[in-house]
């Protein structure tokens, strides 16, 4: 069955331009000219995309989009809009459009921008076909369906019954001491205790104290025994989370326990000996740490025998939502809020966002949100200000290179132009000086091919229109086919 896209545009006219544009293309153009006429459609059949103009004769396109959000219809929405009217197209796709065409649409335009979405379309609902047929969108304590983390779960099922050390590597926030009591509850130690240190927040004076214990009057304060991790940990599972900020005596010392599973408690002079299994984290780069001398290689090899890698959170596609329901459903119910859901205006704006804290910094924002407002959805409005800032310029920065030092002259002077430096700039050498309409041509090229030929993305940062980058790529390409003629 071919898709369907869904035309809606009040021009009868410009709808019979548009359906000779894509008269041949593998999908079927559908043609509607009010709102009524649009949602009528979407109930009886929806489409897999929604071509949306601004203005119709009975109500803003802007109402179409808000009655798709507010049913969760799944269709993807593609905004036309006129010359002038751009900035509020951009503002429609922090409610969830996908994209937008700037009339009038040329044919090539039209059917790049259909196919391309109709094939984000096809892959998405491929994704969400695969991760429905596993049978696990929760595990012990983790939540999501993704690939990624149907990986993890496999390496846990897998590790879990054996006595392999684990390395858990991740970012802060994704859930490493998670992954760490998951492998110990599907483990035979189960029923034993699992005792979690973090390396990171113990000062380095007390560490051996806190894993091996301490006996009586072994230093200043210590007024009775003292057992430690290793010993509360026997029979089970002992975590040592944030490994890599351990000082490197004391990796010394915690090498020899892990080869011989004996340890002297500070202050005593009889070794024990536990039964303990070690599962290890951090979220450094353990190898980087190892070659600038900060991590012990011995001990390296000793714990990495069994790595797992935890997924950032904004590599976790739609268990962003997942997570976000979950979270707004518990603490709604904890403090009688009336959420129950994300509203679909948001839900695009979760996803793309980077998730530097993971999903603890998610956890965080959508209890902040909860005790802050009463709604039935966590709308786009809810969300912190970071959220809804243009991204820095600074970025591109990075994109384009600083080697040469532009100077604007008269675009008829083509030629480039090389200074001896003066005295005072002697020790920066030779200044190139360049038309502007080259730098110009060159910095906006090289964002749109930094954001991956995404031209919103690059008008984005470069803190200008959309339309604007639009016209000049399309410019300077006509430009380059009348010099191949």
């Amino acid at each position: 069955m071919k898709p369907k896209v869904l035309l809606i545009e009040d021009s009868t006219s410009l709808a019979i331009l548009y359906k000779q544009y894509v008269k041949d293309e593998p999908y079927d153009l559908f043609h509607v000219e009010t709102g009524k006429e649009a949602m009528a459609f979407i109930e009886r059949n929806v489409p897999q995309l929604v071509i949306l103009d601004l203005k119709l004769p009975d109500m803003d396109g802007e109402d179409i989009l808000d009655w798709i959000n507010e049913r969760q219809i799944p269709t993807s929405v593609v905004v036309a809009t006129a010359h002038g009217s751009v900035d509020v197209a951009v503002s429609l796709l922090q409610k969830g459009a996908k994209d937008f065409l700037e009339k009038p649409i040329n044919a090539d335009r039209l059917k790049t921008s259909i196919t391309l979405h109709l094939q984000q379309v096809k892959l998405a609902n491929l994704v969400d076909d695969i991760e429905n047929k596993f049978d696990r969108n929760r595990f012990h304590g983790f939540i999501g369906s993704s690939l990624s983390m149907q990986g993890v779960y496999k390496i846990i099922d897998s590790v879990a019954p054996t006595t392999a050390s684990v390395f858990v590597i991740g970012e802060s926030g994704t859930g490493k001491e998670v992954c760490a009591e998951a492998i110990h509850k599907e483990s035979k130690r189960k029923d034993k205790p699992f005792i979690a240190i973090n390396c990171g927040a113990i000062p380095k004076d007390l560490m051996e104290s806190e894993i091996f214990g301490h006996v009586k009057g072994a230093f200043t304060g210590a007024t009775a025994d003292r057992k430690g991790a290793a010993t509360m940990a026997h029979g089970g599972t002992l975590f040592l989370d944030e490994l890599c900020e351990m000082e490197l005596e004391m990796q010394k010392k915690l090498l020899r326990f892990l080869q011989t599973g004996t340890f002297t408690p500070l202050g005593a002079t009889r070794e024990s000996k536990v039964d303990v299994r070690i599962i290890c984290a951090t979220n450094r780069d353990p190898l980087q740490e190892v070659e600038e001398g900060r991590f012990r290689e011995d001990l390296y090899y000793r714990v990495h025998v069994v790595p797992v890698d935890m997924p950032a959170l904004r590599e976790r596609g739609n268990d962003i939502i997942t997570l976000a329901n979950h979270f707004l459903k518990l603490y709604a119910k904890e403090d009688g809020k009336k959420f129950r859901a994300v509203h679909r205006d948001a839900e695009s704006t979760l996803k793309h966002y980077k998730w530097p804290g993971n999903v603890r910094q998610l956890q965080n924002i959508i209890r902040n949100i909860v005790v802050l407002n009463d709604d039935t959805h966590l709308r786009l409005s809810h969300l912190p200000a970071q959220f809804t800032a243009k991204q820095s310029p600074s970025k591109v920065a990075s994109v384009v290179a600083p080697a040469q030092v532009a100077v604007a002259v008269a675009p008829s002077t083509p030629t480039v132009h090389d200074f001896e430096p003066t005295t005072s700039s002697a020790e920066r050498g030779p200044v190139t000086i360049r038309p502007m309409w080259q730098i110009e041509r060159e910095t906006i090229q090289q964002a749109i091919d930094f954001c991956e030929g995404n031209v919103l993305n690059a008008a984005v940062l470069l803190e200008l229109s959309p339309s604007t980058v639009y016209r000049k790529k399309q410019a300077w390409e006509a430009e380059d086919e009348q010099q191949l003629i």
